[in-house]
């Protein structure tokens, strides 16, 4: 792995696959950049399901509510309708373009929505630009991102199996 320039904003998203390095941007939207680094110490990430996955679009998972494979409360229907039980987010638009590899934050119609729920771009999406909070980027490991099992949702979804601030994985 290469040395991080800021291990306190990456993010350490374990797949089955392998391990995704994901840099925050918390310059640019950091309010869901501390929201990721609460929930994922809290542990609240593992264990959640890829819910929507479209080829040549986007990943989606972070329901932490509904989405955790390993409740078992949990039902893939529902994964994708809930968030944490944290309060929602205001948006953070800016001119960071969605390409391929970039983290953004998922929402309901109202901008101010995003919660827990997030997702990682496969291709450039310019059309969400200024629409949706990009807030990270996959800076190591996309050629696992791009093996995650498609469907909205998926019949056998993956799973983030953990989640950790790197600057908590080295001690």
């Amino acid at each position: 792995m290469a040395e991080l320039k800021d291990p306190e904003n990456t993010i350490l998203l374990e797949l089955k696959s392998g391990t995704v390095t994901i840099e925050l941007l918390p310059e640019i939207a950091p309010l869901h950049c501390e929201r990721m680094k609460e929930l994922a110490r809290s542990g609240a990430y593992d264990g959640v399901v890829f819910h929507r996955v479209i080829d040549g679009f986007m990943a989606q998972t972070g329901d932490v509510e509904h989405g955790n494979a390993d409740k078992e409360s949990f039902n893939i229907r529902r994964a994708g309708t809930g968030g944490s039980d944290l309060p929602d987010l205001k948006q953070e638009f800016s001119g960071i373009p969605h390409d391929r590899g970039t983290l953004g934050a998922a929402r309901s119609q109202n901008p101010n929505s995003a919660n827990s729920q997030f997702f990682i771009n496969f291709s450039d999406n310019h059309f969400l630009n200024r629409q949706y909070t990009v807030y990270g980027r996959v800076i190591e490991g996309m050629e696992h991102v791009d093996k995650i099992v498609r469907g909205e949702p998926p019949a056998s979804p993956d799973k983030m199996i953990s989640m950790k601030v790197a600057a908590d994985a080295a001690s």
